[in-house]
């Protein structure tokens, strides 16, 4: 789970390096390449088996790489981005080859426009030490960003979400009932997860699946559509309440705001949750407060 303390302690660590060319003409002269450690969990596996050492941080150890890279972990958890390992590990362990090889400033712009966001929900900027102006032009050697523009994609990129959405206790029916009550809407979805393989997890809501306790402000027909833009843009909330699974039943509920929704609460629909379906249930003759006399 993300909290405030690792990125306060990744920002009072990181150090502020000068220009790149400067900095590149002493690495040329002064870098040796070592294996990257399995302990390297940032980038043990990235596709590349050795870096070099000092790295583009102006990290001189193998230990103080390893300390300082293991403070984006979390950030990796959130799911902010799908380049965002390549980005890091392009600056934590370049790879060894005859000359330096920076991250390209679009591929920065792209990380820093997803991730950047999660950081600032805690209240920390992205890091000077990662300004995207001391990194090269698209049109120079450098390290390119893997997954499709954002731009030109029909999907949109991810965004983690600053709240930890999880999935909820389904503790009594009048509990769940109330809680329907609070939200704008509250539907009955299944989800699937296309892959399991990128950073990124892809999920899809399965559209002959949806039952539509409560639509408040959104049409019926509306809100599979909405549904499934909050799977593609909150991968966090997503990925939590998925807990490792390929597929699952939901009670979801939440609020819509302006353009997209966001949802507050999600039950897993099991056989032993019996407060989950009585609640269901009982919702078509129940009479939220708000509504009553």
């Amino acid at each position: 789970r993300l909290g405030g303390p690792w990125l306060l302690g990744l920002l009072t660590r990181l150090l502020l390096w000068g220009s790149p060319g400067a900095w590149a003409s002493y690495l040329r002269r002064s870098s040796s390449c070592m294996p990257i450690p399995q302990r390297m969990a940032l980038c043990y596996d990235i596709g590349y088996s050795e870096m070099r050492i000092p790295n583009l941080l102006e990290h001189e150890t193998m230990t103080e790489v390893i300390q300082q890279s293991s403070s984006w972990l979390p950030l990796l958890a959130r799911e902010c981005h799908p380049d965002a390992r390549i980005f890091l590990c392009s600056l934590f362990a370049p790879i060894c080859l005859d000359r330096l090889i920076y991250p390209c400033r679009s591929l920065c712009e792209a990380v820093k426009r997803s991730c950047a966001p999660v950081m600032a929900c805690y209240g920390y900027p992205w890091p000077e030490i990662l300004n995207c102006n001391k990194f090269p032009a698209d049109h120079e050697l450098c390290i390119a960003a893997v997954s499709m523009d954002e731009n030109s994609s029909s999907r949109r990129m991810p965004r983690a979400s600053c709240k930890d959405c999880e999935l909820e206790e389904a503790s009594t029916a009048r509990e769940i009932l109330e809680s329907l009550c609070a939200n704008d809407f509250a539907v009955k979805i299944r989800i699937l997860r296309k892959n399991t393989t990128t950073t990124i997890s892809d999920f899809d809501l399965d559209p002959s699946k949806v039952e539509v306790l409560k639509h408040g402000p959104l049409l019926r027909t509306e809100i599979p559509a909405r549904l499934q833009q909050w799977l593609d843009i909150d991968a966090t909330c997503a990925h939590n309440i998925m807990r490792g699974t390929h597929a699952g039943v939901f009670v979801v509920s939440g609020e819509v705001q302006s353009d997209k929704v966001v949802v507050n609460k999600a039950y897993a629909w099991q056989k032993r949750n019996r407060n989950l379906h009585q609640a269901v249930r009982r919702w078509k003759h129940h009479r939220c407060p708000e509504q009553a006399g």
